[in-house]
């Protein structure tokens, strides 16, 4: 009995217009934007909730379906119900410069401190030069620099007495101390008067001055000792009056941040800096720097000041960081250099935060494949979460490539939770290549590509009147919210599924939006979501058009007439970008006598692919386990894509290529105004494939443009019809009967349709009726296993004479 073609009303899910109850979207209220994913929602909510080490979270699905605006909302409702983490800041390390400290304070703290050191470092660019300009100072200072002097000409004047009783006169040159001898009235004497004196006076003239010199080497050995003691009673004046114009000020701030122990330490090792360094506090004219010497500094208050790496004082909860270019730097942080007389110099003021300094205490949402192509930025964030503290090491350092000493900042304590974005196919290559992917990332959150129309349909309209507000588009009249929920399922690929993928859905909106200002609309209605499909297809269908006109001129040979032998009219799909649309293929095969092979000629031309070729395996298995079960497998077949001139894949063409064979083992004649699509299992039973819209389609396009003549159609698997979402002039077609689908569950049904005859079933004895196809197949089955013994026998005998 020949089967009947699908009637319309399963070529086409209409949606129900009493299940919309609004005239215009603007009646509906908002919603959140994904619908129906309860499943990854759960998975969410747990994995941010969960408090324990390697439970982060790896959101599955592909970009545009709408999962960051998910997981940021469903993040940033978490992290209003936790406090506020601390803010994190740099400062000076006074015994290792080398290595700035860590200081965490309580949030909105960190900028409070900050301004507190500029500001005592102002106060005391003030204080200091007061305390040492003061009279008190002058006074005491000059005191001891007196005292000094005072001692110094005491000992020289001593020594001067002591010459004069001598009759010796003291005297200072520019080069050091002189002595003379002197008459009775202390006059100098020339040398001729020294050299009348007798041997006797010449000789103790000359030993007191030996003894005078004496005392003034002594004399003189003493005044740098007494130098350095006045230095370091004037150091200890200095230090008294430093500490008098410091400590004030510092203990006002120890005071006020005495409950972090951090700093109470560091602002101990700024009291003793600023004491030992007083001297950059009073201003002083400029030193002129000789060529060789190295340059003074140029800010010596800058190691007084305050790094805040981690500021929080504008945050009410915890934070939520998107990090959009996450390479090594902008996650782990960086230091800074800057040229300086033709070198690069760098301090810690220097240090910039990372993503993990801003979201530590929070939430860090990162796109899987942007970190991945990052060099060395996925492992940096799987070995910061390992370690639980971010420890900024310039890349280079890290890598070895330089060995010149930089800065090694102290580790900052890690507490965050990192939900990465991205396609399955990341997440499962992760899972198998990388063996400590599952250590840090034990959530997975899948996002359905699709949610049931049957029970969505009311917060799907709502997601659409969400949309269209927050894009600021025309409200959608409910004949047009009707048009997008059936192109959702067609693009969904199921007449009982709607598309969750969202920007594809706000693409179409924006669209529906321009044609329905275009055409002078308030509202958007179905024929500008209509428009706004046919014009995306038109803005895209250039070589679908240049293959259907190279089918109408006959460059494609493509019959869809008449009836021939071993051929027959497959049906494929090309994907080119976002739009995919059907090609009609001849398949042809050739059968002869042989020893049971079936050759595949696009796999021998290594054309085809291994799905491909497991079809062509199933479908030679098939033929052999029905008719050649208590005999041998006597046939050799040949098959292959017509004119196909690139790489064939996928077993949806199976089914075609099985009727192709059988048509020409029995050389009973196929009809060409039939396209056939689906895959054939060893039972022989049809098996659903994929793009059954689009292929249907484009054997109708094909038609079409030929002329209709009722006769032609397309035979699909019977598991498709479920999937049915074809274009209205399809499905007009076959409501007036000039184009037919027809739904097949075996083997033997798709063959009626083509041949207009009987399959035929076989009976106990294995024997098919007489005038069915399966009864002509197995006959010229046997007539080849006959010629193959004959011919077995001959060449035997041959061999024997």
């Amino acid at each position: 009995m020949k089967k009947a073609p699908l009637p319309p009303s399963e070529l086409y899910k209409s949606c129900n217009l009493e299940q919309l109850h609004f005239t215009s979207t603007d009646e509906l209220e908002d919603i959140d934007i994904i619908v129906g994913q309860e499943r990854a929602l759960d998975a969410l909510k747990f994995g941010i909730r969960i408090k324990k080490e390697g439970y982060n979270i790896f959101a599955m699905a592909p970009d545009g379906t709408g999962k960051l605006t998910t997981v940021k909302q469903l993040a940033e409702h978490e992290a209003a119900r936790q406090p506020v983490p601390l803010d994190w800041c740099y400062v000076h390390n006074f015994s290792h410069p080398a290595k700035p400290t860590a200081i965490h304070l309580e949030p909105g703290q960190g900028k409070v401190f900050q301004e507190d050191m500029a500001e005592l470092i102002d106060e005391l660019s003030v204080a200091i030069p007061a305390a040492f300009d003061g009279d008190e100072y002058r006074s005491r200072a000059g005191e001891l620099e007196s005292e000094s002097r005072q001692r110094e000409l005491n000992e020289i004047s001593q020594i001067r007495e002591e010459a004069e009783q001598a009759h010796i006169i003291f005297t200072e040159t520019a080069t050091g101390y002189a002595f003379l001898p002197a008459d009775e009235n202390n006059e100098p004497l020339t040398p001729e008067q020294f050299n009348k004196l007798d041997k006797e006076q010449q000789h103790r003239y000359q030993e007191t001055v030996l003894k005078l010199q004496e005392r003034v080497q002594a004399a003189i050995k003493k005044f740098p000792v007494w130098r350095k003691e006045t230095k370091r009673k004037l150091q200890a004046l200095n230090r008294e009056v430093a500490e008098l114009a410091v400590n004030h000020s510092i203990d006002e701030l120890k005071d006020k941040y005495a409950k972090s122990q951090a700093v109470l330490n560091y602002l101990t090792a700024v009291q003793k800096d600023i004491i030992d360094h007083v001297r950059d506090f009073i201003p002083h004219s400029e030193k002129v720097i000789s060529f060789m010497e190295l340059p003074q500094e140029p800010n010596p208050f800058k190691r007084y000041q305050v790094n805040l790496m981690v500021d929080l004082s504008h945050k009410r909860s915890a934070p939520v960081i998107c990090e959009d270019l996450p390479n090594y730097g902008n996650l782990l942080g960086r230091i800074d250099h800057q040229a300086h007389m033709g070198s690069l110099v760098t301090d810690f003021t220097m240090i910039k935060p990372g993503a993990l300094h801003k979201a530590n205490g929070g939430y860090l949402i990162i796109d899987a494949r942007k970190v991945l192509m990052q060099p060395y930025a996925w492992e940096t964030l799987k070995r910061s979460l390992k370690s639980g503290e971010i420890r900024i090491e310039s890349l280079e350092r890290a890598l070895s490539l330089i060995s010149t000493s930089s800065l090694e900042p102290e580790p900052i304590p890690l507490d965050i939770k990192v939900i990465l974005l991205g396609d399955p196919i990341i997440y499962y290559l992760l899972s198998f290549y990388d063996p400590e992917f599952q250590d840090f990332f034990k959530v997975a959150a899948d996002f359905a590509g699709s949610v049931n129309r049957g029970d969505n349909i009311i917060d799907y309209t709502r997601m659409l009147a969400t949309i269209a507000r927050r894009e600021k588009l025309r409200p959608l009249s409910q004949q047009a919210v009707a048009r997008v929920i059936e192109h959702s399922a067609r693009m969904a690929g199921d007449a009982e599924k709607l598309l969750t993928h969202l920007r594809s859905i706000k693409d179409l909106l924006t669209e529906a939006d321009f044609w329905a200002a275009e055409n002078g609309h308030t509202q958007i209605t179905h024929s500008d979501v209509q428009q706004a499909i046919d014009q995306k297809i038109k803005r895209l269908d250039k070589i679908r058009e240049r293959i259907y006109e190279n089918i109408q001129r006959g460059t494609i040979m493509i019959d869809t007439s008449d009836k021939v032998v071993g051929q027959i009219n497959g049906l494929s799909v090309l994907q080119l970008g976002e739009f995919a649309f059907g090609q009609p293929s001849r398949i042809t095969a050739t059968t002869r006598m042989g020893s049971g092979k079936v050759v595949d000629i696009e796999r021998e031309t290594e054309l085809g692919g291994a799905i491909h070729s497991k079809g062509v395996l199933i479908l030679s298995s098939f033929i052999a386990s029905r008719y050649a079960r208590t005999t041998p497998f006597s046939l050799s077949a040949s098959l292959v894509f017509e004119q196909s001139y690139g790489h064939v894949e996928g077993d949806s063409a199976s089914l075609a290529e099985l009727c192709a064979i059988l048509s020409s083992l029995a050389q009973v004649p196929l009809r060409q105004d039939l396209a056939m699509t689906g895959s054939v299992n060893q039972l022989g039973q049809v098996q659903p494939i994929g793009g059954v819209n689009e292929k249907i389609e484009g054997f109708f396009d094909v038609c079409s443009a030929r002329g209709l003549t009722g006769n032609q159609g397309v035979i699909i698997p019977a598991a498709n019809i479920p999937f049915l979402m074809l274009r209205w002039d399809v499905v007009h077609a076959a409501q007036s009967g000039k184009f037919h689908i027809y739904a097949v569950n075996t083997v033997d049904e798709a063959l009626e349709l083509l041949s207009d005859m009987e399959a035929g079933n076989a009976d106990d004895q294995g024997q098919y009726p007489a005038d069915s196809l399966n009864a002509k197949i197995d006959a010229q089955l046997q007539q080849f296993t006959t010629l193959r013994k004959a011919f077995s026998t001959k060449e035997g005998n041959g061999a024997e004479k």
